[in-house]
């Protein structure tokens, strides 16, 4: 499943159903982050979350389908083997979480309807797939490749092939071929214009496919109706500092070093510009700028992103730089060469798979 969506700021919660909130949102980041999964005690029900779960079985029968995952909070999104149900990151069940979740990674996954609904589209795909068993038919691994074949921890996506749809970022229907089928699901349940958008493209192959499959299971009961639960809240024992330690980790950077000379271009140690600003200070004025414009550029995640630049920032403070240029045009420049190097990085293969 996915591991990146861009963050805008967060929907609001139905204003017509009053909940009472819960004692921990009033509480500081460290009490917070000390907190267990299982202490949240958080559910869905009168959310907005519950809002865009009935949008989706909405969707899904408007185009004739009967069958309706279910859903639950858990640690991230995912839709466990053998479950056809959707497991949704607990932070999105409340404004507080989602402000935590920003400040730990910088993004908030699904923090919008627009961007939430289209995660549940992709996951409904898993599902669908899951409860039909149809990676097992061999017209479907005709077109969309052995569901066997070994999840990589890292993927090299073709930023200009048509042979996949564009759903979510990051190419991310070229990791898998479950991953490939889930994508065209989404992409057929989530517009009636598919056909003109991908026409010419071989992956409209895909997408006629998925259109005359899901006519013939239509009606069908599901051959899997296991209902269970993958990792509910709450049964979760670990608090959310373990949990966002491991996420950083995971998120982090393999990156080679930046070399100076690409630091050199922009900033110097040259005696002529030492009543200019420090190389480090001017990167970390725009480091939040940075990142975000980065990361809409290329589709990687901020939270690579600003380790990148703080690896840039530390040598900057070791070789002793500062601004040889304007400001104005060193913010460029530190653009253009932290998206190169990020296009670079993904080019080489080593776009990280989700969690």
């Amino acid at each position: 499943m996915p591991r990146r969506q861009r963050y805008i700021s967060p929907v609001k919660p139905p204003s017509r159903q009053h909940r009472r909130e819960p004692l921990w949102a009033e509480a500081g980041d460290d009490e917070l982050l000390a907190k267990r999964f299982g202490d949240l005690r958080l559910g869905m029900e009168g959310t907005w979350l519950a809002e865009m779960v009935r949008q989706l079985y909405d969707e899904m029968r408007q185009r004739g389908l009967t069958f309706k995952p279910h859903t639950w909070l858990s640690s991230e999104w995912f839709s466990p083997d053998g479950v056809p149900g959707i497991a949704i990151p607990f932070y999105l069940g409340h404004r507080r979480l989602m402000a935590l979740e920003r400040k730990q990674m910088f993004d908030v996954e699904g923090g919008t309807r627009e961007s939430c609904l289209r995660i549940l589209r992709h996951e409904a795909g898993h599902c669908i797939d899951t409860a039909y068993r149809l990676h097992f038919r061999k017209d479907w691994r005709e077109v969309f490749g052995p569901y066997s074949q070994k999840y990589p921890e890292f993927y090299q996506p073709k930023p200009y092939s048509h042979s996949f749809v564009q759903h979510l970022d990051m190419w991310y229907a070229q990791a898998h071929p479950a991953e490939d089928f889930a994508e065209t699901f989404a992409v057929w349940l989530g517009s009636s214009r598919w056909r003109a958008r991908y026409r010419g493209w071989p992956a409209l192959a895909k997408l006629e496919y998925v259109d005359q499959l899901m006519a013939e299971i239509a009606q069908e009961p599901p051959r899997v109706r296991n209902v269970r639960k993958v990792e509910p809240l709450s049964q979760l024992k670990q608090t959310l500092a373990e949990h966002y330690k491991k996420k950083r980790m995971h998120y982090g950077t393999e990156w080679p070093d930046f070399y100076d000379e690409n630091l050199r271009r922009i900033f110097s140690d040259e005696p002529r510009y030492a009543a200019r600003s420090t190389a480090a200070k001017f990167l970390n004025a725009i480091r939040p700028e940075l990142r975000r414009l980065v990361s809409e550029w290329t589709g990687e995640y901020q939270y690579t992103i600003d380790q990148v630049l703080v690896d840039m920032i530390h040598r900057c403070r070791e070789l002793k730089l500062r601004l040889a240029m304007s400001a104005r045009e060193a913010r460029l420049q530190t653009m253009v060469m932290v998206a190169v190097q990020t296009t670079n990085y993904l080019n080489e293969g080593r776009h990280r798979v989700a969690l």
